[in-house]
């Protein structure tokens, strides 16, 4: 009896672990199609001769606040 809960929570792990790359796999595809993306004021680019820096701070910001809220909105349930 054990055993078969065990199955069947597997198989909603490894469901969900395809879901997920599923969606990551489309990000990844389509992030450049997306505008202001890695653009947006706060982004740090620093270009010296034989140097450069990016470091995209803003972006990583909002990204984050969009993933913190799709995790609030998941964990009400």
């Amino acid at each position: 009896m054990i055993r078969g809960f065990f199955m069947h929570d597997a198989g909603k792990v490894l469901m969900l672990i395809g879901v997920v790359l599923v969606f990551l796999g489309a990000f990844v595809t389509f992030v450049h199609k997306v505008p202001y993306l890695g653009k947006l004021p706060g982004d740090l680019l620093i270009q010296k001769k034989n140097f450069t820096l990016y470091f995209p701070f803003a972006t990583s910001i909002v990204v984050s606040i969009i993933l913190s809220f799709f995790f609030w909105l998941w964990s009400r349930r």
